[in-house]
């Protein structure tokens, strides 16, 4: 049957050809529509690794013209002192600008028994980051204030980074570095992975790192958890208090509720944009296919009506057509594939190769769908042909 099919089809190629290309254009576009899909819905199953409700950022200048490392770090911590003392406030903690949701990012790398880890999510954080953000420590411990008075060298690292570098075995205690290196860092914990870029995007690997008396001079955030009951009355008595406590400063306050509303809708909006272009050229294809297989039809109008006078059933002429659509759609998936096939062996866009894989099954599953709906009203109406007619228009 199938070598007849193929006979078939090779003799007409010519008028095959438009519905060929159809097809695999089609295919590619739904494989690139849904490696995105894919890939921000496998993100968005993973938890997010912290709360971040009721965790607000306040954002300030450093006014301090000294650079003495006493001096800034005496005044900084009465400012911790100061927010720690009110009662809306659970958590206060000092971190880089790469905080969850912000539009920042801080990138590091180092080695490891000879193997090179670059573009690692690189934060300096204080001992209360992980309070303020309710992380949970998978191994070991966070950092505590006495490693930031010895500066000791010491990082905790993420569950992502940890099971790139060891797998299933401890990480704690390990020393990262350079063979050549005599302060290697010493890893003392492991945190949940924490998602700082929103929903649909992998935390990726991270080390964190604590911060010394010298970093108060760059570092202008401070990450605050607050109670149920702060509410915009407390902000902005919150906003003349960091005012006065921190003179000739720009303070801004951000939830970070709001911050990743802001950061998901960047993801959101741009994914429904592409979606609804797909979806038109999609319909557009449709009702190609479907013209295409009504020409076709119409041009074997003779063919069939002999099929039928020689005894061929309407659902055996309406299966040949439907049967020879898919064939045809099988020969274009069979090269759309072949070029999909190389998204995962050239690692391109550095995503899972579970991603594209997915999206290949999606995409040949949805292809068929499509062939099989344009199909079928045109293989009726085949199969509604009256012999004696059609063969007296022959």
């Amino acid at each position: 049957m199938f070598r007849h099919l193929f006979k078939l089809i090779w003799n007409k190629r010519k008028q095959n050809i438009l519905f060929l290309s159809e097809i695999l254009v089609s295919f590619l576009v739904i494989f690139s529509i849904s490696s995105m899909l894919v890939y921000y819905y496998l993100n968005y199953r993973k938890p997010t690794g912290f709360e971040y409700e009721k965790v607000w950022a306040i954002y300030y200048s450093n006014p301090l013209k000294t650079k003495d490392k006493d001096t800034l770090a005496t005044f900084f911590g009465q400012v911790r002192s100061t927010l720690s003392a009110l009662p809306q406030i659970k958590e206060v903690s000092f971190t880089g600008s790469n905080f969850p949701y912000a539009n920042s990012n801080s990138t590091s790398g180092f080695t490891y028994q000879g193997k090179k880890y670059n573009r690692i999510n690189y934060f300096q954080v204080d001992q209360n980051y992980d309070k303020a953000l309710s992380a949970k420590m998978v191994e070991g411990r966070w950092f505590n204030k006495e490693d930031g008075i010895m500066k000791s060298n010491l990082i905790v690292i993420n569950a992502t980074l940890k099971e790139n570098m060891f797998g299933t075995q401890p990480a704690v205690g390990k020393l990262i570095g350079d063979d050549e290196d005599k302060n290697k860092s010493k890893i003392v914990g492991v945190i949940e992975d924490i998602k700082t870029g929103g929903d649909y995007y992998p935390a990726g690997p991270g080390m964190y790192k604590m911060l010394d008396s010298a970093s108060y001079e760059w570092i202008s955030v401070i990450l605050i958890k607050v109670t149920d009951n702060a509410d915009a009355v407390f902000e902005s008595s919150l906003s003349k208090l960091m005012a006065k406590s921190i003179p000739n400063s720009n303070i801004g306050i951000s939830h970070l509720t709001n911050l990743r509303e802001s950061k998901n809708a960047d993801t959101v909006i741009p994914v429904v944009i592409c979606s609804t272009i797909a979806g038109f050229l999609i319909i557009n294809v449709a009702l190609g296919l479907f013209g295409v297989l009504w020409y076709n039809i119409n041009q074997r109008r003779g063919e069939i009506g002999l099929r039928r006078a020689i005894g061929a059933s309407g659902s055996s002429v309406a299966s040949q057509l439907v049967t020879e659509s898919l064939f045809l759609a099988t020969l274009s998936l069979i090269l759309g594939s072949f070029f999909a096939i190389q998204f995962p062996l050239l690692n391109v866009f550095d995503l899972p190769s579970a991603v594209y894989l997915i999206a290949l099954l999606l995409s040949v599953l949805f292809i068929y769908i499509l062939v099989i709906l344009c199909s079928l009203y045109p293989g009726r109406q085949a199969a509604a042909i009256h012999p004696a007619i059609a063969l007296h228009e022959e």
